[in-house]
């Protein structure tokens, strides 16, 4: 298998690079110290985006995307990575599962959040439902042709700036051989409809910017044209759909690293102890060698998911090892840089606790370290674990 990129990929890769270290960069301190992201500089930074044409790049061209593949796309992200996801979330990339999107739909949904006319945000997430989704209580049920909703989803990412909102919510449920299951349906639910709130979310004290919020549904009436995809079949689009965002995850974390690692070899290059750098001591250098080497495999990792997805060769526990292994290591590297500053790794203005910190979440979503080793013991074994 070719790890190789092509000169088109190295081209993208820079081209994100030099996005992110002009556009991104220099606004992180204000969005840190703030916790929020003024509207005109998302504004401008969506703009910027797509005058770059690089604004819903993970969608085809004949949709007006810049039709990226897999590969490409997770090198895109490792990019974006670097960055504050406060700002880059401007830096469009509309939820893959907007392509089930059919008739009118692709009118309304798909094609202006691919334009950047609308943003959309995945409402899946509940306080008694994270992991286990097939456990959640919002439930959608039929009244006449429409659909009356009621439920609350939480930790719902950047659904404060989203136009509308992909929910999905029960509506049934089927005996199986492991006894009563929840059937789910996805919905497409525009921001303003009665019934419907989105209402700030929990304080955290990573991500600076990227809000979360709270969506609750008190008989909101929804018509059969908001159904995405198939009644009850809510879970086959999310599966054909959302897996490649793990994938992007953990593609973003061996950006992380490597911004955190850069942080590490600068300070260890100009901090001096007894008269000569850090970087100078065995010790130093072979911390150094230790996370230039996770970055790596993480990187060759992620790539050869990608394009194992191009050739539709993939298997799910695939992107568990790779979701697992890159972000563990992530933090890792970013406790390891950490330490290396001493005790300056604990100060605002050398900023590697702040990385650390948004690095200690990214163990939760697109299915938290444990889930994934569940999802790769029953691979492994071929069985359902049991308590």
């Amino acid at each position: 298998m070719n790890f190789g990129l092509t000169q088109e990929q190295e081209m993208v890769v820079q081209t994100v690079r030099d996005f992110v270290e002009s556009e991104i960069y220099p606004h992180e301190d204000l969005v840190e110290r703030t916790g929020e992201v003024p509207p005109d500089l998302g504004e401008e930074i969506k703009r910027k985006c797509i005058e770059l044409g690089f604004y819903g790049c993970n969608f085809p061209e004949e949709l007006g995307g810049a039709g990226l593949d897999p590969l490409t796309f997770t090198l895109v992200e490792r990019e974006l990575g670097r960055g504050s996801m406060g700002l880059t979330v401007f830096f469009g990339r509309p939820s893959g599962i907007l392509m089930a999107c059919e008739g009118e739909q692709r009118e309304r949904y798909l094609l202006p959040a691919i334009r950047g006319e609308k943003v959309d945000a995945l409402a899946m997430t509940e306080p008694d439902a994270g992991s286990d989704v097939r456990g959640m209580k919002c439930s959608a049920r039929r009244d006449g042709s429409d659909f009356i909703v009621n439920g609350t989803k939480h930790f719902i990412s950047h659904a404060d700036l989203a136009d509308f909102v992909i929910l999905f919510a029960a509506t049934g449920e089927e005996q199986t051989a492991k006894g009563p299951k929840k059937k789910i349906t996805a919905f497409l639910v525009d921001r303003g409809t009665p019934g419907f709130e989105i209402r700030k979310g929990y304080s955290s004290l990573s991500h600076r910017g990227y809000h979360n919020s709270i969506l609750t549904f008190t008989d909101c009436r929804l018509p059969a044209t908001q159904v995405l995809g198939e009644v009850d079949h809510g879970f086959d689009i999310a599966n054909e759909w959302l897996s490649g965002t793990r994938l992007t995850v953990a593609a973003t974390c061996v950006g992380r690293a490597r911004r955190v690692f850069d942080m590490a070899l600068s300070y260890a290059a100009e901090r001096k102890q007894f008269g000569k750098p850090l970087a100078g001591t065995q010790l130093f250098q072979k911390k150094l060698a230790d996370m230039q080497t996770e970055i790596s495999l993480g990187l060759l990792a992620s790539l050869r998911v990608g394009r194992l997805i191009d050739e539709h060769k993939f298997a799910p526990e695939m992107i568990s090892i790779v979701k697992r292994n890159n972000c563990g290591k992530a933090l890792d590297i970013a406790r390891a840089a950490r330490d290396m500053h001493g005790g300056n790794g604990i100060s605002e203005e050398f900023q590697v606790m702040r990385h650390m910190l948004n690095l200690e979440t990214v163990n939760t979503y697109e299915g938290t370290h444990d889930i994934h080793a569940l999802i790769l013991g029953r691979a492994i074994t071929g069985l359902q674990a049991f308590a």
